[in-house]
């Protein structure tokens, strides 16, 4: 059943490869928590994730992309 281990380092080390220890601590802390709220992990978001971590993208487009993804996941039709 998806869901039930959390690997994302496993299935896309790639994302990971470019983060320090500390920072890559950080995005795991972050992802582990959602994920204990129901969250199942997708490589869009685990890369927007990691993106903004080593600053590859700025704040605001982590949000924007992360506004994106919710739009799309919720059926909904951007305007």
């Amino acid at each position: 059943m998806a869901g039930e281990v959390f690997d994302v380092v496993e299935r896309w080390p790639e994302l990971f490869a470019q983060l320090d220890a500390n920072r890559r601590e950080a995005v795991l802390q972050s992802l582990a928590s959602s994920w204990h709220e129901g969250w199942v992990p997708n490589r869009e978001d685990v890369e927007n994730l990691t993106d903004w971590a080593r600053g590859a993208i700025d704040a605001a487009e982590y949000s924007r992309r992360a506004h994106a993804a919710a739009r799309r996941g919720a059926g909904a039709v951007a305007v």
